[in-house]
């Protein structure tokens, strides 16, 4: 399997430790998203979606030394098996955002709600769509009872470039 970029996520954030661990927590934060120039054509009718999702690489997140058990930003003082969590160094280090799409222009694209760092591989964009995108649900797991929550990221699980 190979994956190859389809651009770059821009944004304030350049390091983890300080950056929103999720799109909720980065309501306001604006970015861009660079696409390259071979995969312009992709972006028709794009601008017609409120939100879009991110999938991209976590290059930066400490995967060589990942652990199937972590505790995560949500519950620092407990474990939990990665696959029940959203942290970042994982056996695929893939991450979703859902931004707010605010304007399409050439190449780049003006997002909001951004919970990404700097730089960060852009894999793919998917549109939003409330119809199939929302679900309302009763479980939550572990998330259930969690009452400090953390909104920020700490260093835990980033590797310098």
């Amino acid at each position: 399997m190979q994956l190859k970029p389809i651009g770059l996520i821009h944004s304030p954030f350049q390091q983890a430790s300080g950056t929103p661990i999720q799109s909720r927590a980065a309501e306001g934060v604006e970015g861009r998203v660079e696409l390259f120039p071979e995969f312009i054509d992709g972006l028709k009718d794009l601008d017609g979606f409120e939100r879009i999702w991110l999938l991209y690489w976590f290059d930066r997140a400490a995967c060589e030394h990942s652990s199937l058990i972590v505790s995560p930003y949500l519950d620092p003082h407990r474990s939990h098996g990665i696959f029940a969590t959203r942290a970042p160094a994982r056996p695929n280090p893939i991450g979703i955002s859902p931004v707010r799409l605010l304007e399409v222009r050439g190449n780049l694209l003006r997002v909001c709600d951004v919970d990404v760092l700097d730089g960060t591989p852009l894999l793919d964009i998917k549109p939003y769509v409330a119809q199939f995108d929302r679900f309302e649900v009763t479980r939550s797991g572990w998330i259930e009872d969690v009452t400090n929550w953390q909104t920020t990221a700490d260093s835990r699980f980033e590797t310098k470039r």
